[in-house]
């Protein structure tokens, strides 16, 4: 049997493909650069929330098996990215 943190972090990368797909057909759908930058602009926000959310369940199910150390470094880490996305 599969183990449900994989299956809900899998289940939220399908979504966010799916979004994604959605998206470029809406895009080409709309044909005009500012209706697709506007698409491309929602995007954005999805991207990262789906990053955080798959990751804060993956830590969940590995939580008992990390020292605490490593825990502050996989937070540091996704802190970092989440600067990097942030800041223009």
């Amino acid at each position: 049997m599969m183990n449900k943190i994989v299956v809900t972090m899998a289940s939220l990368r399908l979504m966010s493909g799916s979004i994604e797909i959605i998206a470029a057909i809406l895009m080409l759908r709309l044909a005009t650069i500012e209706k697709a930058l506007l698409v491309n602009s929602a995007l954005a926000l999805v991207g990262p929330l789906v990053l955080l959310t798959t990751t804060t369940i993956g830590l969940v199910g590995v939580a008992d098996k990390l020292s605490y150390g490593k825990m502050l470094w996989i937070i540091a880490g996704v802190s970092c990215l989440f600067i990097g996305i942030i800041k223009k």
